[in-house]
């Protein structure tokens, strides 16, 4: 039998410095990729505080924001394939969601609220936008057109 040999397990000085290499290379990134991050967000930050963006966190802002969604709410579109149907869900989704926001912050909004609610909950019933559910969405317009 022959002897074994030591298997060289420390790695050569070059390996160490190739590590250290690849080390400050991904820390430079990530450090850079972080300030660009933050620059690209206050600069969006800076340009909406500017806009006259319903998005101010009150219950008035939200009923607007609610009104502007169920305004670009099309019926017609909610069963059809693809975006147009995905918009569609959504928007009436929204308005439903944001109704209720501003009805909670303040009781003036619970009309809207309830007149949305009670078309969603129609309409869950039915699967179909109804002469009732198209009423009360008409009532949740008219009051949208009111604010």
């Amino acid at each position: 039998m022959q002897p074994q040999r030591p298997s060289t397990l420390a790695p050569s000085s070059t390996s160490y410095e190739q590590l250290g290499t690849r080390m400050k290379a991904v820390m430079l990134s990530l450090v850079a990729g972080l300030v660009l991050g933050a620059a690209g967000m206050g600069a969006a930050w800076a340009m909406n505080a500017d806009s006259d963006s319903p998005v101010d966190g009150t219950p008035a802002a939200d009923a607007r924001a609610a009104c502007e969604a169920l305004d670009g709410f099309d019926p017609e579109k909610y069963t059809a394939n693809g975006p147009a149907g995905e918009v569609a869900v959504n928007r009436y989704a929204a308005a439903g969601a944001l109704s209720a926001s501003a009805a909670a912050g303040d009781a003036k909004y619970e009309e809207l609220a309830q007149a949305i609610r009670r078309s969603q909950d129609r309409h869950a019933q039915v699967f179909d936008f109804d002469a009732t559910v198209k009423k009360d969405l008409d009532q949740a317009r008219e009051i949208c057109r009111a604010l």
